[in-house]
Parts: C-alpha cells; sequence; structure tokens
C-alpha cells in the first residue's frame, strides 16, 4: 500500500493526490487506508470518508463548500459532486489584541512573533533612506495611451545611449489616462504616482500628451515629495520635437542615479509583494506555505509583507482578519472585503465566480478551497494595516492591499504599494513579469523541470526534502535576486504594468 496521498489537516475529509491514482489502487493518507474507487488526477482530492448530501467538506482544516451528491471514500471530491457555500458578507467579530502564548482555539496563530534574535542575512541593495531599491532603474510613464509607443521608443533609444549606467530604462505602457471620470481617474493618477516614487527607480520620467483627463501638473502633486526631485516630464504638444525632449531628460536622470551603488542591507529593508496566479492542487500543500514561513521570518527580521487579490481571500476572511492588531485595522479589513463583495453584486456577478478554468483543471474546487490555500502566503503575521489601490504599504509587518484576484493588476497594486521583490507562486506557470523582480515559485516539480525559463524556485521540493533545507534555499535565491541577479522574466525582458478600470469611459 502506497502513501501517494497527502491529508494537510488532521481534521480534513479529504486528501491530495500526490501522483495520478487509478481505480483499486490501495493509498494511505495520514492514518486512513482505502482502496480508490474512480482514476483521480494529481493534485486532485480524494474522500477519505463518505458524505452525504449537504455535508461540509474539509480541506485545512475548514470547510471548501458541502456534497451536492452522495460520495463514496476512495471517491474523486471536485465540482461534479461539492458546491460553495459563499454567499453574502462576512460577519466576523475582532477577537481581541495578540496576546504572547495564545497557542490554542481559532485565534492560535495571533500570538506575536519574537524578533529574530540574531538577523544575520543582508542584501545588497540601493538605499533610498526610509525605502531600499533592488534595483536602480530609469521608469518612463506615459500619462495617457496616446503616447504609449512614444514612451517605448525613448526607452529603446536610452538604453543603447546609456548602456551600463543603470540597472536597466523600461516604459511601462497602458490605455488609460484619458475618457476617465471621478474615482476612476483618481486611481489611474494614484498608481502612477506611487510608481514613480518607488526605491527601483532611481529616475523617472512622464510624457504626457497634453490634451488628457490625467493632466501631468495634477499628477506631480501626486507623488510623493520625496520622490520629486528624481522626476522628469515633457509634453509631446508642447514640444517641437518631444523624442529629443525625453532623451534630454533621461540623460538628466541618468546622471543622478548613475551614482547609486549597492550596500549591505538588513532583511528588514526588504518589502515583499506575495502573489499567487495560475494556481493548482499543490500551491496549497507547498509554494504559499514556502511563502508563509518566509514571511514569517521576514516580520521577526523588521521586514514588510504585502498581501492582496481580496477577491480570493473570500472564505478565509476569518483566518487573516483574526490576527488584526487592533480594532481599527479589523474594521478596516472587513469593510475591504465587503466592499469587494458589493463590487461583484453592482455589476451582477456571484461573489464565488472563481477559481478559474486553469485552476479547475489543476485540482480547485471552490473559491473558499482557493482562498484557504492563498492566504497561507502571509503566515502567521499579524495584520498591522489595511492600503486602499494605490496607498503605501505599512513600514513593517503585513499589509492588505485592495486590489483584484488579476494577476497584472494586482502584481502592479502591489509594486505601487512600495514591494521591491514580488513573490508569485504558480502550479500553471506563466512568463508575466512587472516593475520589480518578480521571482515565480513553482509549486510542482514537474512544471519547474518544463518551464525553467519561467521558474526561479521549486517548492515542490516541500514533497521530498526537510522543510529547513528548504527554507534555506528559497531565502539565499530571495537574497541573490535582491542583489542583482536577473529574475526569469527579466531574462525573458517580461516587464508590464496594468490599471484597474473601474468606471465609465467616455
Amino acid at each position: 500500500m502506497t502513501s501517494r496521498a497527502f491529508r494537510v489537516h488532521p481534521d480534513d475529509s479529504v486528501a491530495v493526490a500526490l501522483a495520478d491514482l487509478l481505480p483499486n489502487e490501495a493509498v494511505v493518507a495520514g492514518a486512513f487506508a482505502l482502496a480508490i474507487t474512480e482514476a483521480i488526477a494529481r493534485g486532485h482530492k480524494l474522500a477519505l470518508r463518505a458524505h452525504a448530501p449537504g455535508e461540509p467538506v474539509l480541506k485545512y482544516g475548514a470547510v471548501i463548500g458541502r456534497a451536492t451528491a452522495p460520495i463514496a471514500a476512495g471517491a474523486w471530491v471536485h465540482r461534479h459532486n461539492v458546491a460553495t457555500q459563499l454567499g453574502s458578507d462576512a460577519a466576523l467579530t475582532w477577537p481581541g489584541p495578540p496576546r504572547a502564548g495564545n497557542a490554542s482555539g481559532k485565534a492560535a496563530g495571533r500570538a506575536p512573533l519574537a524578533p529574530l534574535s540574531t538577523p544575520t542575512q543582508t542584501w545588497l541593495g540601493y538605499d533610498r533612506g526610509t525605502t531600499a531599491g533592488t534595483r536602480n532603474e530609469i521608469w518612463i510613464f506615459p500619462t495617457v495611451g496616446c503616447v504609449a509607443r512614444t514612451a517605448q521608443r525613448v526607452a529603446e533609444l536610452a538604453r543603447a545611449r546609456h548602456a551600463g549606467r543603470v540597472d536597466g530604462i523600461h516604459a511601462f505602457v497602458h490605455p488609460y489616462g484619458c475618457s476617465q471620470l471621478g474615482d476612476d481617474l483618481a486611481g489611474t493618477r494614484a498608481l502612477l504616482a506611487r510608481l514613480a516614487a518607488h526605491p527601483n527607480a532611481g529616475g523617472v520620467l512622464f510624457i504626457g500628451l497634453g490634451c488628457e483627463s490625467n493632466q501631468l501638473a495634477a499628477l506631480l502633486d501626486a507623488v510623493p515629495a520625496a520622490a520629486r526631485s528624481r522626476v522628469r516630464q515633457v509634453v509631446a504638444q508642447d514640444s517641437p520635437d518631444e523624442t529629443a525632449a525625453c532623451l534630454a531628460a533621461i540623460d538628466e536622470l541618468v546622471a543622478l542615479a548613475g551614482g547609486a551603488r549597492r550596500t549591505a542591507l538588513p532583511l528588514s529593508r526588504l518589502c515583499v509583494g506575495l502573489k499567487c496566479g495560475g494556481s493548482d492542487g499543490f500551491s496549497g500543500l507547498t509554494a504559499n506555505p514556502l511563502l508563509g514561513r518566509l514571511s514569517d521570518r521576514l516580520a521577526m527580521a523588521g521586514g514588510s509583507m504585502i498581501l492582496t487579490e481580496i477577491p480570493e481571500i473570500f472564505g478565509a476572511e476569518a483566518l487573516l482578519l483574526q490576527r488584526a492588531d487592533s480594532q481599527a485595522v479589523f474594521d478596516a479589513g472587513l469593510a475591504l472585503c465587503n466592499d469587494f463583495r458589493q463590487y461583484f453584486r453592482n455589476h451582477g456577478e456571484p461573489v464565488s465566480e472563481n477559481p478559474s478554468p486553469g485552476n479547475i483543471a489543476g485540482g480547485i474546487t471552490t473559491l473558499e478551497e482557493k482562498s484557504l490555500g492563498a492566504v497561507q502566503k502571509a503566515g502567521r503575521v499579524p495584520l498591522a494595516a489595511v492600503a486602499r489601490y494605490g496607498e503605501a504599504a505599512a513600514a513593517a509587518g503585513l499589509t492588505l492591499l485592495e486590489a483584484p484576484g488579476n494577476d497584472a493588476v494586482s502584481s502592479t497594486a502591489l509594486a505601487a504599494a512600495g514591494a521591491n521583490l514580488i513573490l508569485f507562486t504558480t502550479g500553471r506557470g506563466t512568463p508575466l513579469g512587472f516593475p520589480v523582480p518578480t521571482v515565480k515559485v513553482a509549486s510542482n516539480s514537474q512544471l519547474a523541470a518544463r518551464k525553467p525559463r519561467w521558474i526561479d524556485f521549486d517548492a515542490g521540493r516541500a514533497l521530498d526534502v526537510p522543510l529547513e533545507q528548504l527554507d534555506a534555499d528559497f531565502l539565499s535565491r530571495l537574497l541573490a535576486l535582491a542583489s542583482g541577479e536577473p529574475t526569469a522574466a527579466e531574462h525573458n525582458e517580461q516587464r508590464e504594468i496594468a490599471i484597474w478600470k473601474r468606471g465609465v469611459t467616455l
């Protein structure tokens, strides 16, 4: 009898197949020994006991849905016999401040994390005063889509002109900035202004058209004052030769940024964005817990973590919000989650319209299951702050950031909030990259072997090696990437932004 299935939590009524299972195959999952009744693909779930219709199905020690048909022990558990229970707003109560020694009950994870006694690991970064950069680049942003190609052409010319003087010169284009109203325009402006203040940008050039809604004067007013000295602007309609004007501005920025040098910095100067995309049945077993253990270590060292993808918290709000370190943070987090549910309802959509087709093919059945796996990226870190879209993260600890689940939109929001690395777990694979180094962590070793040009780290090794070794290898890899070693996405020149469009287009 083989142990080719994994039971995540002692209370679970299902286990995850670690390999393709065949009918009549005998397997062991924890204390359960049973025969498989039908073919079950790797990453999918099998029932450890019989379930009657209406009975809860448990994974991660929590309900991920209810049986919609009789499920026999050893049977395949998926969307044909389990349905989500999500619907109304979450009604939760803050359990009070974290207490040392609190190691039981629902708030078991809320004891404050003790500081590291000897946080000796360092990385080589650019000290920007209150923040630190993992890169020293020149970033070019169009204020409006009309000059997007201008920005790209200027970046191409500037790279040839200033090769080797900075870590890179990149244009980040988008189709917005005009025909937007109210909060929708304000969101575009806020996001671009925050990106302009990012510590990875040694200099920033805004290229405006001149007649757009996203006027340069208002945009520059939104840029934090401390970053304005490294921002330049060109209005294309006002310049006889906008390309020459842009290149002259970049000459100034390269002269300003080119003298920066990497210095040894502590873990406390890292701010990591936590992201998952193209998840599969292994994401919640290997890759997301790996990020969770790293989050715990960074928190103990005084670092910062940012968690977003609010629709992929639905069904797991209690596990996250009960860790709020104040009533105000709890209330803000609960309001953010419920506001996002209302956003779905305002558009006539169900809040549970997730997981994606790729998630389903990979073994994820309901949004509750996806969310319970996703929030593991934040480990046991107390929730220190809540930020709305386009706002900055807290200086230390865990921030919950408003953004949708869309990979490009949420990753851009993480960068704008201040992440100087994005840790992106995936079970299906994606080549995407964003303004800051985007570290792809495979949930399974098959993906890592099949797509080595996409993947930076193989978390599937969690099934084969001691976790202490895996965690040490992961931290070492991250520190090298933070210190300048290119990520797979950087090697592939995958860098882009996406802005969250929520309002009317004129």
